[in-house]
């Protein structure tokens, strides 16, 4: 019997076309949009983003990502009995996107199915996988986040529009004797949907509604802090250890300041967040395994050191996750 599940691959891709801000400033400013490297910069963090082709799906950023994790892991696709896809924009209403994967990759038989959990949405994914690999349900995860936020952005609100990205991340999680996914905590309340959403649908063939994002950017800058930090200290209790065993922070990468704040509070030293934020936007559910494959093939990330992810997103969801490779 194995009780325990490990993250034995990372991947990770971005789309070709790389937008850093001045390119995306002067994009905005022939629509007639004002916004500056220095306004995005202080506010944000970022600095350069990537955005897809008008006929690249989330499905083929989470195809790249996953052949990564799976080279990595040194298993086929074959091998794998189980894919999860955190992804707000999905390639269609139905199927999911993660049977859409399952079949670019030729991995037809085992469960595969979406998460909707926004920028929460991977550590949502990795707590499910973990928990069905623990039950015996699957033995070989591929848990996906991927996005194409650029399809769903408003770009005559500069407020929102410099901040998201495209991109996707993977992991492999495997049946394990030893301890890998130590704890997890997740939450949502309802009564925040409000303060970030994309309040459209389709009917009848139309959009009903609007389909661009809109969010209350102070409300959720307020609430992230807080949660995150919640939530931290609740997988922490639960795995027995404390802010000083944490090697690595890996949050979610949607503002640098929401980032410095959460370390902050768990008296972490910045050198101690792994940021990508800069160079990759916010990449909503694949902004975490984007910068854990980052980290990791930096070598920055290593073989046995604690890690911290964690997220927080439209619904209002949060969650983390505590972990050792």
């Amino acid at each position: 019997m194995r009780p325990y599940s490990r993250i034995t691959g990372t991947g990770s891709y971005l789309p070709p076309r790389r937008l850093s801000n001045a390119d995306l400033v002067a994009e905005l400013a022939a629509s007639g949009v004002e916004s500056s490297d220095d306004w995005i910069v202080e506010r944000t963090g970022i600095r350069a983003r990537h955005f897809a082709a008008p006929d690249v799906c989330s499905s083929d950023l989470a195809l790249e990502a996953s052949k990564q994790a799976l080279q990595a892991a040194g298993l086929d696709a074959n091998d794998i009995d189980l894919i999860i896809v955190a992804t707000s924009t999905p390639d269609m209403v139905f199927p999911s996107t993660a049977c859409i994967l399952q079949n670019k990759l030729g991995a037809n038989g085992g469960a595969a199915f979406d998460v909707q959990a926004v920028c929460s949405g991977f550590v949502y994914a990795l707590t499910v996988a973990d928990a069905m690999i623990k039950t015996g349900a699957a033995h070989k995860a591929l848990v996906v986040g991927a996005e194409v936020f650029s399809r769903i952005i408003d770009f005559k609100d500069r407020t929102t529009c410099v901040l998201f990205g495209d991109g996707a991340g993977a992991v492999v999680l495997e049946a394990s004797d030893k301890p890998g996914i130590l704890a997890s905590d997740l939450h949502a309340d309802g009564s925040h949907v409000g303060i970030l959403c994309v309040p459209g649908n389709v009917s009848g063939g139309n959009v009903l509604g609007d389909p661009l994002l809109k969010m209350d950017g102070q409300a959720v800058f307020k609430l992230a802090v807080g949660v995150l930090e919640e939530a931290a200290r609740a997988v922490l209790a639960k795995a027995g250890k404390t802010e000083a065993d944490i090697d690595w922070l890996i949050p979610h990468q949607a503002n640098i300041r929401i980032m410095q704040s959460t370390a902050k509070k768990l008296k972490l030293s910045m050198d101690k967040v792994v940021v990508t934020v800069d160079q990759h936007g916010n990449t909503s559910a694949a902004s975490i395994p984007l910068a854990l494959d980052t980290a990791v093939r930096s070598g920055k990330v290593k073989p046995g050191e604690l890690l911290m992810l964690e997220g927080v997103g439209g619904g209002f969801t949060w969650g983390a996750v505590l972990l050792t490779l």
